[in-house]
């Protein structure tokens, strides 16, 4: 695991034990237990790796032996993990530990079911940055092991023109002027359009993706027929309702936002022998 992923784990834990479990400290000393992580319903999973590294750093003798690992289809019933080792250990990170896993095993799941309902190998499902505030990289994983595509991890990663930025600068055609010319030309620009006229402008400029924001169907097909080259990115009130239609104008990539917003956790549980 990498450092942000053990500040969050180490921050979780610290939030839930600020001083001591007042329960299993009180109870336990030496006393060990083995148990079960359980699917309580079907599902992706995605945090089995996260949850681990809960154990070890509360304490690094747990054993624990994966059965279905991130990426993984589970029935309901299905055995994720077989944990052994000291029962206090076991106890003090089952919160966390489940917190974190259920939450990503949710965003997998809901990501699946989109990459799923438009069936179709040429249009991608990217996530957004619309993600729970210094959870990102965790939600971000949980897409990819459901079979998405990442956007940016962050405003640093990728040159992203929106409506706002347009405003400032005067025009599509400015705005992509400028930031070219201040860049390393290896990154990536791209221009959020909300009208067709809009669209006809950002072909004619240096950007890389064009983002249909909030477009018909019948106005996105009209985008791809016109194309200049550039990559089309749909956006915008994308629901399982509608993804397949969507995917079917031809872009490129449909981006998400309720991947990361709008999940479901799984439900997993800890179960003792």
């Amino acid at each position: 695991m990498n450092k942000t992923i053990d500040k969050i784990i180490y921050d979780a834990l610290s939030e839930d034990i600020p001083k001591i479990d007042i329960t299993t400290d009180n109870l336990f000393e030496d006393q060990e237990s083995e148990g079960v992580f359980i699917a309580k319903e079907d599902g992706v999973l995605s945090g089995v790796l996260v949850m681990r590294r809960v154990f070890e750093i509360i304490d690094s003798s747990v054993y624990l032996k994966i059965i279905n690992n991130d990426g993984t289809y589970v029935d309901k019933g299905d055995v994720i993990a077989i944990i052994s080792g000291k029962s206090k250990s076991i106890l003090k990170g089952e919160r966390v530990a489940l917190n974190l896993m259920q939450r990503m095993s949710g965003v997998a799941t809901l990501t699946k079911r989109f990459v799923d309902r438009i069936s179709n190998k040429y249009t991608k499902i990217l996530d957004t940055r619309k993600t729970t505030p210094n959870l990102r990289i965790l939600e971000k994983m949980a897409v990819v092991d459901g079979g998405g595509i990442n956007h940016r991890m962050s405003l640093s990663d990728q040159v992203m023109i929106k409506d706002n930025h347009i405003k400032v600068a005067g025009s599509i055609t400015n705005a992509v002027k400028t930031v070219k010319f201040k860049i390393d030309q290896s990154i990536r620009i791209e221009v959020e359009v909300e009208t067709y006229e809009q669209f006809l402008e950002a072909i004619e400029t240096e950007c890389d993706i064009i983002m249909l924001d909030n477009m018909s169907n019948n106005l996105m097909i009209k985008c791809v027929k016109n194309n200049k080259g550039k990559l089309l990115e749909a956006s915008g009130n994308m629901t399982l309702d509608r993804i397949k239609s969507v995917s079917e104008t031809g872009v490129d990539f449909i981006s998400v936002g309720a991947l990361t917003h709008s999940y479901t956790s799984l439900d997993i549980s800890l179960k003792f022998n």
